[in-house]
């Protein structure tokens, strides 16, 4: 899709690359987040489930069931992620970051009472459901809690450019990817820095971040009517 199908209302509000780019910056915030003060990935549940076989094939137990924490809590984000799209429709997504932020201030608060709990267990909540309600950038297949499968997105577009079977707006598709994995990198790189400066507000960046992608939600055109 174009920029003018974007300003005529075409692509659903929480499919803008605006929002996406803020999801994506939270996104790598709390993965790195949940790397440093737990030692688990709250988005790439690929990772956490070989770090539980490598530690288990090894008779770590202990250490093996230190990764079984975040895969459950991501299938209850889903779950709860299946569940808003089922009752709320078009408006799942903008309830879906109203419940991360308030997921993210608690777990603020009951970090320090409840580390493990809030800290694996909440964020990891959090990440599913963003992962299973934020899943396309104008009308394309994204993610913004991982960049493996827009790395994919980028390369398939240069290719094609670069071999004559491009279609029309394939150069910025393959930007507005770069611009997705980029975001998501800076946004792991600050939540290293403010997870080991200011770890005890480091949440708060990603609950602005998700407030901006509140207000976006609300403001940006909504789909046109077909």
């Amino acid at each position: 899709m174009s920029t003018l199908d974007v300003a005529a209302g075409a692509i659903r509000r929480h499919e803008t690359v605006e929002v996406v780019l803020l999801l994506a910056f939270a996104g790598g915030f709390i993965d790195a987040y949940t790397w440093i003060i737990h030692g688990v990935l709250a988005n790439a549940q690929t990772a956490n489930v070989v770090f539980l076989w490598v530690y288990a094939m090894s008779g770590d137990w202990a250490q093996a069931f230190h990764f079984v924490p975040p895969i459950l809590a991501f299938t209850v984000g889903i779950v709860i992620a299946a569940w808003l799209r089922h009752i709320a429709g078009d408006r799942a997504s903008t309830l879906s970051v109203l419940l991360e932020i308030v997921f993210l201030i608690v777990i603020g608060i009951l970090h320090n009472r409840l580390p493990e709990l809030a800290g694996t267990f909440g964020i990891s909540m959090v990440a599913a459901i963003q992962a299973a309600i934020f899943v396309k950038v104008e009308g394309t297949v994204c993610s913004t809690v991982m960049i493996t499968g827009n790395m994919r997105q980028i390369v398939e577009s240069i290719f094609a450019v670069v071999y004559g079977s491009a279609r029309s707006g394939t150069l910025r598709k393959a930007a507005v990817y770069f611009g997705l994995c980029a975001v998501f990198g800076c946004g792991a790189a600050v939540g290293a820095f403010a997870t080991k400066t200011i770890p005890d507000l480091a949440l708060g960046i990603p609950v602005i971040a998700l407030l901006f992608v509140l207000l976006r939600c609300e403001t940006a055109p909504r789909e046109a009517p077909k």
